[in-house]
């Protein structure tokens, strides 16, 4: 087809490109989204109701054993065919940037260097109070015995509770990321976003400012988005299925 002929002439000269990633993504490899209903020990619990600092201030039992269950499937999972392409295009272009706003560590098995976070991430733990970073205990989390609650550890520098590392509602982004995060944006010549409902603001904004600096906008994603009024190319597709190939299509001569 000539639209995507057209497209893979652009990809194969692209110098930076930036490749926005979302929950889609990991969903693929079994991690549920915030849309998706709990399952199993947590089918009574409102994920959006647990992730805030109110309810940790309330029960930080509950909400750190909703986090070592979600680490727990994390660590369960494996990346799948889209997070392994992604890191395989981080060689094939002269300047690359990853954005997610996912918390967990697929990428980084796949083999992405240095991605950036922009709502934190489940394997980098603080103190509540102080912000102290917490190690974590070795080995895969098991599910709390209660079915519900885990008691957090305490921060060896000023004794409060440990809190989950990841951006809760109400929390700003961390101001290193997001800038980074907007400074790839204007820079680069090809944007993918992949898997993202483009709806979590700010970090919703990379894409825009992408386009309106010039670059081309590829989205991978099977359902519509507000992306879809911008973006020169929409993949109705998984992104396990339609990265492998477009990737592919960087670096051509």
């Amino acid at each position: 087809m000539a639209a995507d002929r057209a497209m893979s002439d652009v990809l194969a000269r692209a110098r930076h490109v930036v490749v926005f990633t979302g929950a889609g993504v990991s969903a693929e490899s079994g991690i549920p989204t915030f849309r998706d209903a709990l399952a199993g020990l947590w089918e009574r619990f409102d994920a959006e109701q647990l992730a805030t600092p109110e309810a940790f201030r309330r029960d930080p039992d509950l909400v750190w054993g909703w986090y070592e269950w979600r680490r727990m499937l994390v660590m369960r999972a494996q990346p799948n065919a889209a997070h392994r392409a992604i890191a395989e295009l981080e060689g094939r272009v002269d300047r690359f940037t990853l954005v997610t706003q996912n918390v967990d560590d697929l990428h980084d098995r796949a083999g992405s260097r240095a991605p950036l976070r922009l709502h934190g991430s489940l394997f980098a733990p603080r103190c509540f109070e102080c912000d102290e970073p917490a190690p974590l205990a070795p080995g895969i989390p098991q599910e709390p015995e209660s079915g519900r609650r885990l008691a957090p550890p305490s921060c060896g520098r000023c004794g409060a509770k440990v809190r989950p590392g990841v951006v809760w509602f109400g929390e700003a982004l961390p101001e290193a990321a997001i800038a980074r995060a907007f400074e790839a944006a204007e820079s680069c010549d090809v944007l993918l976003s992949v898997g993202t409902s483009s709806l979590v603001h700010p970090a919703a904004q990379v894409p825009w400012i992408a386009k309106r600096a010039g670059a081309r906008v590829i989205q991978v994603n099977p359902n519509p988005t507000a992306l879809d009024e911008i973006a020169d190319l929409n993949l109705r597709t998984p992104a396990a299925t339609a990265l492998p190939t477009l990737v592919a299509s960087f670096g051509l001569d």
